[in-house]
């Protein structure tokens, strides 16, 4: 590493509504932030063509544009806003220690607090089709864009709590929910398969895959694939929501942090505070529950705060330890 290695009070690593809420806390306490945006600046939202349920927008706000504006209120604080993406961290383990961050392979920053907001990535289907209508009637949130389907036929991709959860949210404002089980049983919970089971507007479908989502510009329907028979079948549809699941961001902090089975990083209850002094997480990177822009804010401000609070402590520490040493 070069000696001339750049120092920071809060080091931020990831943008969207976590990251960009922590840096205006952080930057109105003299936290001095900088922020990497990572491969993806502003987060999830930037895919989504209009946010409807972010309180403060009465007509709605486009999201991308939330999320400049977001970043723009950051900087009105004094927030560094970098775009970059960390590629590597060696964390303390030390009260008052220093954590290092390198930069796209290359640099090195040191930072006091690390607030960790790189997100999770929702699981696509891969298809030609799919990615080209994302934002045009393609969405991996049911809550986040079903109401926007109210009365029309949509589908929903997935057999596990979550695509149950989110196909009987459709089933209540849509016309009709065409649910797609790649296998020939669901992996979802019984009471979740009793509920998809008992919405009457819920059309089953197990064996069955999205060979092709049809439509130029909007999604206009669908071509279903029974992997079993191999039969096809196209249906009518304006909106098609995957729901396989998300993958959170948070590989290269693997043999430091504490995570579940599946890479969300683990808090203590009620902070966001790591298994790491000065290291926090917030946003979805550490939820696998709610996963909305308004809870990823909340923690985003948790976050700022827990690392405020946290460098008080720790600098007041390092004062009495001469004196300590002195008597």
């Amino acid at each position: 590493m070069s000696e001339n290695i750049e120092r920071i009070k809060c080091l931020i690593i990831g943008s969207g509504p976590a990251g960009y809420t922590a840096a205006i806390y952080a930057a109105r306490a003299d936290m001095h932030p900088v922020i990497y945006t990572g491969m993806e600046p502003g987060g999830q939202l930037t895919t989504t063509t209009e946010v409807d349920n972010f309180p403060g927008y009465p007509d709605g706000i486009d999201g991308p544009k939330m999320m400049v504006e977001l970043q723009q209120q950051a900087e009105r604080f004094g927030t560094d806003v970098r775009i970059g993406m960390v590629t590597k961290v060696e964390l303390s383990d030390k009260v008052g220690g220093i954590h290092k961050a390198q930069i796209d392979n290359k640099t090195w920053v040191e930072a006091k607090t690390v607030i960790i907001s790189t997100g999770a990535s929702a699981k696509y289907l891969g298809l030609p089709s799919e990615q080209r209508l994302r934002g045009g009637g393609v969405s991996a949130c049911a809550v986040c864009d079903g109401f926007f389907y109210k009365g029309q036929d949509v589908a929903i991709v997935g057999g596990g709590d979550t695509a149950c959860e989110e196909a009987t949210y459709l089933a209540n404002i849509c016309t009709k929910v065409t649910m797609l089980v790649r296998k020939g049983e669901m992996k979802a919970s019984k009471a979740m398969q009793h509920r998809v089971d008992n919405t009457k507007n819920i059309d089953l479908r197990y064996h069955s895959e999205v060979d092709e989502v049809l439509g130029d510009q909007v999604v206009e329907g669908l071509r279903i694939i029974n992997n079993k028979t191999g039969e096809k079948d196209e249906i009518k549809i304006t909106g098609l929501f995957i729901a396989i699941g998300h993958k959170p961001n948070t590989d290269i902090f693997k043999g430091y942090l504490d995570m579940d089975d599946v890479g969300y990083i683990i808090t203590k209850p009620k902070t966001t505070n790591t298994n790491y002094p000065g290291v926090f997480a917030c946003g979805d990177s550490q939820d696998k529950v709610y996963r909305q822009a308004i809870t990823a804010a909340g923690t985003g401000c948790m976050a700022a705060l827990d690392a405020e609070r946290y460098l008080a402590n720790s600098e007041s520490i390092e004062r009495s330890e001469p004196q300590a040493a002195l008597s």
